[in-house]
């Protein structure tokens, strides 16, 4: 295919327009010359012999341009017309893949429509309420007799277990409320269904599959201020591992994750240290709970429903946290140092559980994690530590009706390293402890009607995997190994084999 000239047609359009000048400046002089002087016939007719000569070449050039005119143009066709075939068929492929991206965009936000209307619940303040939870399944295997055969936290010497429950499935309510004093107000309820009538209201023991409270929230939410009241475990540790198949009773719970729930009333404060760090300052008054219940000392009709010893105190109890973390909540570094204090009674006896902790997690790299908490501390059976107890008794060989009272002192914590491989795949591998002083438990040791009496330590080790296909759907198998030593025996080992199907919604 020719290119086309460009460069020609202004040229020869020169060469034209030069020539006709000429012939225009001669015709001139000629005339000025004819008026100043008196030329002959004969140099008359040559000139004009001469002009004749000039136009007929004037003329053969002007064809001669209008003739590469004309090439030039068919030239600008020809390509006029392949850009324009090219030009369609790209239009043609831009269009239909706009057309498909269009359909696409249409499906899904049809889908998102679709639900949305299907999760929109109205309340009664016409504000927005979100349903959501899971539905959980979860199969187990003990080798040996536990405290709890869908979530077991203490072994024993007896035989095994095997079954599945549904009790761990969650329901939950979120509701965004008016702006108040320029914040933004939440609140937040989730329920299970491994409750039981004889619990104090956070030990989670097999009943009948019975509707639990679990935790609950509202807040008033300014942009570094967070003032709340709650039912959820204490600020002063506030990670928990990470476990499918542990969701009733969290993971590592008596194995030194400090876990019960309690209400609590307070305020959180963050200050910015840097673009991507942040001092972090917490405070609150709480009630705190009892431990699960290992003498039968109540004076109390049956048909009352007793105090705790922190209600007969007449005092509530106060917790306090201060932590360097980054500007996420949930990911990059965090370090903080906690502490708890909340005056109890017993009969004529008082006493004070307290408790300093440290919580930390440190990313190693964008998918590795190094998480945990440590405490030591007194009477931690109530926060989910002490060996299940805050305090024992014993009776006065010498003085009928009086008794010795002790409180024990605790120390645990857990530690857990998560490897995530990408956004559906993570392993988790931890381990926690907790365990009072044998001193102090060992002249109190005997026959009760509890398990937890006696019991000095409690240890757990833990490996899973959770697979999550997809937003909805996930699955997770985890291997649990349970060390219980009490202070005057030989401690029990067992195992725990536990699979979950889960579906969020």
């Amino acid at each position: 295919m020719k290119q086309p000239c460009t460069g020609r047609k202004p040229a020869v359009l020169f060469v034209v327009g030069a020539r006709i000048l000429g012939i225009v400046g001669f015709l001139c002089i000629a005339g000025i010359d004819g008026e100043s002087q008196q030329t002959s016939e004969a140099g008359l007719r040559q000139q004009l012999q001469q002009l004749t000569d000039a136009m007929t070449r004037t003329q053969a050039q002007l064809e001669e341009s209008q003739r590469q005119l004309q090439e030039i143009r068919g030239q600008l066709d020809a390509i006029q017309r392949q850009l324009a075939e090219s030009t369609a068929g790209t239009s043609a492929t831009q269009l239909a893949a706009a057309v498909n991206e269009i359909r696409e965009q249409q499906s899904l936000q049809e889908a998102q429509i679709a639900t949305h209307e299907q999760s929109k619940v109205e309340s009664e303040s016409k504000f927005p309420v979100k349903l959501s939870g899971l539905v959980l399944l979860n199969g187990f295997v003990n080798t040996k007799q536990v405290d709890a055969p869908a979530t077991p936290t203490l072994v024993l010497s007896g035989r095994g277990t095997t079954g599945a429950s549904f009790q761990q499935t969650v329901l939950g309510l979120d509701a965004r409320g008016p702006h108040l004093f320029n914040a933004r107000s939440h609140a937040d309820v989730r329920v299970d269904f491994a409750g039981d009538l004889s619990a104090t209201g956070y030990r989670a023991y097999e009943s009948g599959g019975l509707l639990r409270l679990r935790t609950a929230h509202a807040d008033l939410q300014w942009d570094r201020t967070d003032a709340f009241f709650s039912l959820d475990h204490t600020i002063a540790a506030p990670n928990t591992p990470t476990s499918l198949t542990a969701v009733a009773v969290p993971a590592l719970s008596w194995s030194g994750n400090l876990w019960t729930w309690f209400p609590q009333v307070g305020a959180t404060r963050d200050a910015p240290l840097s673009p991507g760090q942040r001092l972090r300052i917490q405070g609150a008054v709480i009630a705190a709970p009892d431990a699960p219940p290992i003498y039968n000392l109540s004076a109390t009709p049956s048909s009352i429903v007793p105090p705790t010893t922190a209600q007969l105190s007449r005092w509530p109890g106060i917790e306090g946290r201060v932590a360097l973390r980054g500007a996420s909540e949930h990911n990059g570094l965090q370090l903080g140092v906690g502490g708890l204090f909340a005056p109890h009674r017993v009969f004529n006896f008082n006493f004070d559980a307290w408790a300093g902790t440290l919580d930390y997690r440190i990313p190693f790299t964008s998918h590795t994690e190094f998480s945990g908490s440590i405490y030591h501390g007194q009477a931690l059976g109530g926060l989910g530590g002490g060996a299940y107890k805050d305090y024992v008794v014993r009776a006065d060989p010498d003085i009928p009706g009086h008794f010795y009272y002790r409180t024990l002192n605790g120390t645990g914590g857990w530690a857990q390293l998560k490897q995530r491989v990408d956004e559906h795949l993570e392993f988790n591998a931890a381990f926690g402890t907790d365990q009072v002083l044998a001193g102090q438990l060992r002249p109190y040791a005997g026959p009760a009607s509890s398990i937890y009496l006696n019991l000095a330590r409690n240890r757990t080790y833990v490996g899973n995997v959770i697979y999550s296909p997809s937003a909805y759907l996930l699955f997770s198998l985890e291997y649990r190994h349970l060390q219980s030593s009490p202070v005057n025996g030989a401690t029990n080992n067992g195992d725990v084999i536990g699979i979950a199907t889960g579906y969020r919604f």
